[in-house]
């Protein structure tokens, strides 16, 4: 049995609805996209390239708004896997990923 709702079932943090920007490294190239949800230990990101495969190892960087900083935009590097990738209706590619490692980028490392 793997359904939906087995797969929530295995997950040890809890995932929050939440659209944020995304760049994403995919074959030496940055790509913009935007995430489903988030945790603290993975993330969904919708795309529309096809890319992706599980196992691959993913490089992104979030943008975290002041609506939840209660600050200014926070930026974070993150590092990990590709665990699934999947077609959605609309022609977009969800990608979940786990997180591996990250950091909180420094105001001088934003691209401008």
């Amino acid at each position: 049995m793997n359904s939906q709702g087995d797969r929530q079932d295995l997950r040890s943090m809890r995932r929050f609805a939440m659209q944020l920007p995304v760049q994403v490294k995919l074959n030496g190239r940055e790509t913009l996209a935007t995430t489903r949800d988030v945790s603290a230990r993975g993330v969904y990101i919708l795309t529309d390239h096809d890319g992706f495969a599980s196992e691959n190892s993913i490089e992104f960087t979030l943008t975290l708004p002041p609506e939840i900083t209660m600050t200014q935009c926070i930026r974070v590097s993150c590092s990990g896997r590709v665990i699934r990738v999947e077609a959605d209706p609309r022609g977009k590619f969800g990608v979940a990923a786990l997180i591996d490692h990250y950091r909180f980028l420094d105001s001088s490392e934003f691209e401008s």
